[in-house]
């Protein structure tokens, strides 16, 4: 065992002990449709007693919309909830700038009208299972978007990194994101999300969010989030469902 895991397994094991457990959340983006990669991801959840939060893209701008066939899927997976990953994942950017669809440029009411649809099309499919819950694509949102979310019937938003309050929601954000994007799209260093476990376990915070991206992931990366669980598991760790999360802020 690495001394970044065993810091990171001594670091969870001391919240436990404690009385405060680290509260774990799990975060999946881009699902549309059912896969081999999504049933290995549910598969994988349901074992570990892991509640899974799916950002459905509810009509990618590269293929049809998402549907009944991934409704009909999750019908049997009561550990399942899913969130609003945007509307079509489609890059907006300005030339040069980061990838975002909710860019700032983009009209306001535009945007607002493809959240709302996007927000009611997956509570059609997917009934009670569909949190009032908003994932930017690319994490990124359009700073005068915000104000309008809770008019617009979200409760909650989940980004990446530190939160930043927005008046009317919830803010339930990630922080451990296992892929490297950058350096050839597989697991992140092993002993750097150790050390990352260890430091937000430390630091008080009340709970961690887990964030993949099941379409992507190598052998590397699923044998990671094995470890994860096993680590969780013997430590203290207790996964939660988003929707507990989003009723305390």
């Amino acid at each position: 065992m690495s001394k970044a895991r065993t810091m990171a397994a001594q670091a969870l094991a001391l919240r436990a002990d404690q009385g405060q457990p680290l509260a774990l959340w799990w975060r999946d983006d881009d699902a549309v449709q059912p896969s081999e990669p999504l049933d290995r991801l549910l598969q994988m959840t349901a074992e570990a007693g892991a509640d899974l939060t799916l950002a459905v893209i509810p009509a990618p701008w590269d293929g049809p919309r998402t549907g009944r066939a991934l409704a009909a899927r999750l019908d049997d997976q009561p550990h399942v909830r899913v969130a609003v990953h945007g509307w079509s994942h489609q890059n907006h950017a300005a030339p040069g700038a980061k990838s975002q669809e909710l860019a700032a440029h983009r009209p306001l009411p535009q945007m607002r009208d493809q959240l709302r649809d996007g927000l009611a099309l997956l509570q059609d499919l997917h009934g009670p299972r569909a949190l009032p819950l908003l994932v930017p694509p690319w994490n990124r949102i359009a700073p005068d978007l915000l104000p309008h979310l809770a008019r617009d019937g979200f409760a909650a938003l989940s980004t990446f990194g530190p939160e930043t309050p927005v008046p009317g929601l919830a803010i339930v954000n990630t922080q451990l994101d296992v892929i490297d994007w950058h350096g050839g799209r597989s697991l992140r260093d092993p002993d750097a999300l150790w050390r990352d476990l260890a430091q937000l376990a430390g630091s008080g915070r009340a709970h961690v969010g887990l964030l993949t991206h099941h379409l992507v992931h190598d052998a590397a990366i699923w044998d990671f989030l094995q470890d994860v669980i096993a680590l969780a598991a013997q430590n203290g760790g207790q996964w939660r469902s988003v929707a507990d999360l989003m009723e305390k802020p």
